[in-house]
């Protein structure tokens, strides 16, 4: 027959897991995308707006 868990220790079970899912959504959140290998060459690239002509 299984074994009653303490109650103390069903909850820090609980507060362990809430931790580590704590933990790991903000790692995720601080992932980000990753940078440009070269950041000089796509702060040159500059595109001007086409006006459209009206006849």
């Amino acid at each position: 027959m299984l074994e009653r868990i303490r109650t103390t220790r069903r909850y820090a079970r609980g507060f362990v897991a809430a931790v580590a899912a704590v933990a790991a959504l903000v790692l995720a959140a601080n992932a980000g995308p990753a940078k440009a290998a070269h950041p000089e060459e796509s702060e040159q690239r500059t595109t001007n707006p086409v006006k459209a002509a009206v006849r």
